[in-house]
């Protein structure tokens, strides 16, 4: 997985840069890069197909770290963190996934790997993870809860 700043980097927008503005500089990356736009020509269009897949995917990413997308969820995300267990959860690249048995899951971005070598060490994983890394680091809902 790329990192936040990668996502940014491709789409050209700033951490402070609004969703607002955000799908609007997505829009006309899209625009620009869409593969028919190529049609006459195959090898640009197989590199507007690379790029667009790029942008969108920095676009869906930017997207669900979004504050504005989180606040919708915010609720949610509480309730999880306050009232499920951890179930499991895994480091690779400074990303700290983690799944809870109400069927969530987050991804917790930039975590050093000192903080998750005490999250693995600790007493209560759940417990750590409430006072040290579920408000402390930019996330997004990796898997949609499970409906009841």
């Amino acid at each position: 997985m790329k990192k936040v700043g990668d996502y940014r980097k491709t789409l050209g927008v700033t951490k402070v840069t609004e969703l607002k503005e955000i799908k609007s500089i997505y829009r006309g990356l899209m625009k620009d890069w869409h593969p028919d736009k190529f049609a006459a020509d195959a090898e640009k269009q197989a590199e507007a197909e690379i790029k667009s897949k790029e942008i969108i995917e920095a676009y869906n990413f930017l997207l669900s770290i979004d504050p504005e997308t989180l606040a919708h969820a915010k609720d949610d995300y509480i309730q999880t963190t306050t009232l499920s267990n951890v179930q499991d959860f895994e480091y690779k690249n400074s990303v700290l996934k983690i799944e809870f048995f109400d069927g969530a899951a987050y991804e917790y971005f930039d975590v050093p790997r000192a903080m998750y070598i005490k999250l693995v060490n600790a007493d209560s994983p759940g417990r750590f993870a409430r006072r040290h890394i579920f408000n402390a680091f930019p996330y997004r809902n990796v898997v949609k809860m499970a409906t009841a």
